[in-house]
């Protein structure tokens, strides 16, 4: 297994092995490590969610008696890659795309229709983003051509599809240089071009489209033992206090939330391109709103 491996997942794998491996029963006056991986399936608005995990973790360690975090940063390849080595975190960040965790994920209280499986919760949302139509003009009725922002694993042409809207679809950095160029009248696109245009003193309008939303990262539990110091990090990343700094990473408050529909978080790839396909297809958008999650 190791040789097929590629170098470089494997050195992570490794380097997991030793940061992440489990802390032995811990004696009165000893620390209790839990280790919590970030692994972002999307791209975010600006700075870094593993930093501010970083943050939350803080607070929640200070709320406990020899409770330590150790949060960690992972690439959806070297997760998995871990995974399948043995490895696995107590607690995990992640977004839509990544269901190999399912299976070693705790039930949670908690109602978030994204993170269900079996009728079960594994998964709670902690941030968000959202789908924009975004425009150099403030008349969003004139005819022009649009530019869809594809990036990570979320299905932008669902957003596109359940809010009428066609257009050409281009990689995110590219979809945005061709829409700040003029090459588009509108750009269909996400929180990230929000703070792209506001990092470049771009004036632009935008319009929100909660027909769909697949953005959210989210937590899972996989640890037993360490539970309740994981659910206090994750009522921590919920609570007010760090909810009203979420626009430090140009992300949203998940208590706000007005998106309509939405994908289990858990969905693999094969599931992902079978939503994808059939957002593709105008005939087949009853049967794409079927198999959505209403939130």
């Amino acid at each position: 297994m190791w040789r097929a491996l590629p170098f470089a997942l494997v050195l992570l794998v490794l380097v997991c092995a030793f940061a992440l491996r489990p802390a032995p029963a811990r004696a009165e006056g000893e620390q209790l490590v839990v280790r919590v991986w970030n692994v972002d399936t999307f791209e975010g608005g600006k700075g870094s969610r593993t930093a501010f995990l970083k943050r939350a973790a803080a607070l929640a360690q200070a709320q406990q008696k020899g409770v330590f975090y150790l949060v960690t940063s992972c690439t959806v390849e070297g997760a998995r890659a871990a995974l399948q080595a043995g490895e696995q975190p107590d607690m995990l960040s992640f977004g839509v795309g990544l269901g190999d965790f399912l299976e070693k994920s705790l039930p949670l209280d908690g109602t978030f229709s994204g993170g269900e499986a079996g009728g079960k919760q594994f998964a709670l949302p902690w941030c968000r983003g959202g789908y924009f139509l975004f425009s150099r003009e403030e008349d969003f009725s004139g005819a022009g051509k649009t530019v869809l922002s594809a990036g990570g694993c979320n299905l932008v042409e669902v957003a596109a599809r359940l809010a009428g809207i066609e257009g050409e679809l281009l990689p995110s950095l590219n979809a945005y240089t061709a829409f700040v160029r003029g090459e588009y009248r509108y750009l269909l696109g996400t929180q990230r071009d929000a703070c792209r245009l506001e990092a470049r003193g771009e004036a632009y309008f935008k319009r929100a489209l909660p027909q769909y939303n697949d953005l959210y990262q989210v937590c899972s539990i996989l640890s037993e033992g360490k539970r309740a110091a994981c659910e206090r990090l994750l009522y921590v990343l919920r609570g007010a206090e760090m909810q009203g700094e979420l626009s430090s990473i140009g992300m949203f408050p998940v208590a706000e939330d007005e998106s309509e529909r939405t994908v289990s978080v858990f969905s693999d790839d094969d599931a992902l391109a079978r939503v994808r396909a059939l957002a593709t297809q105008p005939s087949q958008t009853k049967n794409l709103v079927k198999i959505l999650k209403i939130i």
